[in-house]
């Protein structure tokens, strides 16, 4: 199995055993760019102590040019050998700042959450359904690459999958050799839009993985000749893409969600978590759905499938999927807030501190709604809904404290920024600025 080692070996005796030459030593920025130099191996022994170093200022971490290099230590838990280039080596890191770790950076914002789960005695599971589309560039700008994938209702179409078998099979493949245990992929909604599943595991490994599946799924796209993106909306009259995340509760080997499950599918101490992410839905949605485009998934009144997919209610149901959280199974609970231009360290931070916040305040979710919201809704006048544009969503995050204190004081002072200042080009461009803006998220 490629990449597969017991993790006490360090990423010499990994390079040793199987074959790397070089290493990708990468972290993600704020607004997910995903940043790497390439590291030969004989050189990794100083990295994996010290760090690489990098520009502070040339990635969206909100240091000045001013500032010294960040070093990005690598995480050898996390090392993924490319099973497209077996010589090269991916590690996820964690990166610090005068030797004293960054509290900008995604991933330290997460590990600080994770560190306050295992306080409580918890681990946190996740898994996240990846939605993207395959598009090709034409002289007027992006089309669905498939000239034949013009369905009006194309969700399951089994023609329109397997013409994109070369690509799927391949990615499915590469995961089965990874050990991510994929399960099922299929084409979407939309036209030219697929998922692949794969099995959940502690959060900030599906962090890690999503943000290399993201990296596969481009790579393997270009070298077809294929963009791929999961820009949450690349089209109007189409769904758009979701990155919905499944969420547990762990001691040791027991399922705290599903240990004394009522018949609605969890236990107590899940459905104060849940309560937790409902009482801060509207915060959390600056991070759930951080771009202005991702408002046109949110706020879309109708695509050509007949359903948006999107909730616009805080609320929750059991199998239902036009509630914002939804039980599919006793033991979980899914995220459908959550879209592709996700930052998926910042959001499951988020959701992991509003869910803990409801734990300790033993938060009641209310009363489940076993309707379809998309057409009832409206008679439910006590139903909050969510932000309907990117300004309102950001407002909400200052307000509050909690989502505040878990992004830190430079995290949150940067986020804004960066965001404020996507807000007020968006007010002042033209209508494509938004796809030449998102298509490579």
């Amino acid at each position: 199995m490629v990449g597969t080692l017991t993790q006490t070996k360090t990423l010499v005796e990994k390079a040793k055993e199987l074959g790397i030459k070089f290493f990708l030593v990468s972290y993600t920025d704020l607004l997910g760019g995903t940043r790497a130099k390439l590291v030969p191996a004989t050189q990794i022994a100083s990295v994996e102590k010290d760090g690489a170093f990098f520009c502070s200022f040339a990635s969206n971490l909100g240091l000045g040019p001013d500032a010294p290099e960040i070093a990005a230590i690598p995480d050898p838990d996390s090392l993924i050998q490319l099973p497209w280039e077996p010589t090269v080596g991916w590690v996820a890191s964690d990166v610090y700042f005068e030797g004293k770790p960054f509290p900008a950076a995604p991933r330290m914002i997460l590990n600080r959450v994770l560190d306050q789960c295992t306080e409580l005695g918890y681990t946190y599971k996740a898994g996240v359904e990846a939605e993207f589309f395959l598009l090709k560039k034409t002289e007027t700008g992006y089309a669905i690459a498939d000239d034949l994938d013009t369905a009006e209702r194309p969700c399951y179409d089994q023609v329109n999958l397997m013409r994109q078998f070369d690509l799927i099979s391949t990615l499915v493949d590469y995961m089965e050799q990874l050990g991510w245990g994929p399960y099922q992929c299929d084409h979407e909604d939309a036209n030219g839009q697929f998922e692949l599943n794969w099995t959940y595991s502690d959060a900030r490994t599906t962090c890690d993985r999503h943000v290399f599946f993201k990296y596969m799924v481009k790579t393997l796209a270009e070298q077809r000749g294929y963009t791929a993106t999961f820009m949450p909306k690349p089209f109007s009259h189409i769904t758009g893409s979701g990155g919905h995340v499944h969420n547990s509760l762990w001691q040791g080997a027991t399922n705290s969600f599903a240990e004394g499950a009522d018949e609605g599918g969890l236990s107590p101490v899940g459905y104060h978590f849940l309560g937790g992410v409902l009482n801060h839905a509207k915060g959390l949605t600056a991070l759930f759905a951080p771009t202005v485009n991702s408002y046109r998934r949110l706020g879309a009144s109708m695509t050509a499938s007949g359903s948006t997919w999107t909730p616009r209610y805080i609320s929750y149901g059991g199998n239902n999927r036009s509630h914002m959280l939804r039980i599919p199974e006793a033991g979980r609970f899914e995220c459908r807030l959550i879209d592709g231009a996700a930052n998926l360290y910042l959001a499951l931070a988020g959701l992991l501190a509003a869910g803990v916040d409801g734990i300790k305040n033993q938060t009641s979710p209310g009363k489940r709604i076993d309707e379809n919201l998309f057409a009832r809704g409206s008679e439910f006048p006590d139903l909050e809904t969510l932000p309907t544009n990117l300004y309102e969503a950001l407002e909400t995050l200052k307000k509050n404290e909690l989502l505040m204190e878990t992004l830190g004081e430079l995290g949150a002072k940067t986020f804004f920024e960066f965001k404020q200042k996507e807000w007020n080009a968006f007010c002042s461009q033209v209508t494509d600025w938004e796809m030449n803006q998102y298509i490579n998220i």
